[in-house]
């Protein structure tokens, strides 16, 4: 009674222009997310693996718990390491988080 009727509205011409703009900004969106975050996080990870792989016996590592221990043994996916005189673990490689200069641990 108070209320008007409504109508629909007659669809509007397939403007080509008009969707394309509309989807640009999804599309940029994407290219600053792959530059700000996927890239870098694909370089990290390649550097990791190369690190990883290039680990020796004697080496003195941090594990990603934060303990500081030498490698004493390398086999493909573990390693064994020294966290004391006498006290030897295996753990996995992809563990270690960082290689130290030798002569840190004492």
């Amino acid at each position: 009674m108070f209320i008007s009727p409504a109508y629909a509205q007659a669809a509007a011409g397939g403007d080509t222009q008009s969707t394309l703009l509309g989807l640009l900004p999804l599309v940029l969106m994407f290219v600053v997310l792959y530059f700000v975050m996927i890239r870098p996080q694909m370089k990290r990870q390649k550097e990791h693996k190369l690190m990883v792989a290039a680990l020796s016996k004697g080496d003195e590592v941090v594990t990603a718990g934060g303990i500081l221990v030498k490698v004493s043994k390398i086999g493909d996916t573990y390693i064994g390491v020294e966290l004391a005189d006498g006290v030897e673990v295996q753990m996995q490689r992809t563990a270690v988080v960082q290689v130290l200069p030798r002569g840190t641990i004492k």
